[in-house]
């Protein structure tokens, strides 16, 4: 258990940091208030559940059980989704207040709804993807009772 949260938060910490480097490469440009941009961050999340899987699959010698890898990919897509949202907290309440009535336009005006919404739509995006990716790759990694394991 001890390597599988070691290998979970090494890859959630690598996770947290590429998303955060990506939004501010974003910002850096000013298209950090393109919606659609947000789709390249599956790709941040989907690479950094994918390798946490596979180096628990290196550390523990190929001897990985299903339930050991689903582990392990939720708890990294949960340690980057929670830092990644604790870090959007601080940007939108702390650094630029204005991002979120830009992003929101009318919408935060007629429901009273600010960026409690949009921080809640980040953290449940980030649970949803990693729950689905994680079924996904233990498809991949997980051992099969149908082939040989030649691997």
């Amino acid at each position: 258990m001890n390597t599988l949260f070691t290998v979970a938060l090494k890859y959630g910490l690598y996770t947290t940091f590429s998303l955060i480097a990506y939004f501010l490469i974003l910002k850096l440009f000013n298209l950090h208030e393109n919606p659609w941009l947000r789709l390249f961050n599956g790709v941040f999340m989907c690479s950094g559940i994918y390798f946490a899987i596979k180096n628990y699959k290196l550390t523990s010698e190929n001897n990985i059980s299903y339930i050991n890898g689903i582990k392990t990919a939720l708890i990294t897509g949960f340690i980057a989704t929670i830092l990644f949202t604790v870090f959007m907290a601080i940007y939108m309440f702390h650094i630029d207040v204005a991002f979120t009535e830009k992003l929101l336009g009318d919408w935060m005006n007629d429901y009273e709804a600010g960026a409690n919404i949009l921080l809640f739509i980040i953290f449940i995006e980030g649970l949803a993807s990693t729950v689905v990716l994680a079924l996904a790759f233990m498809q991949i990694f997980k051992k099969s009772h149908n082939i040989s394991q030649n691997i």
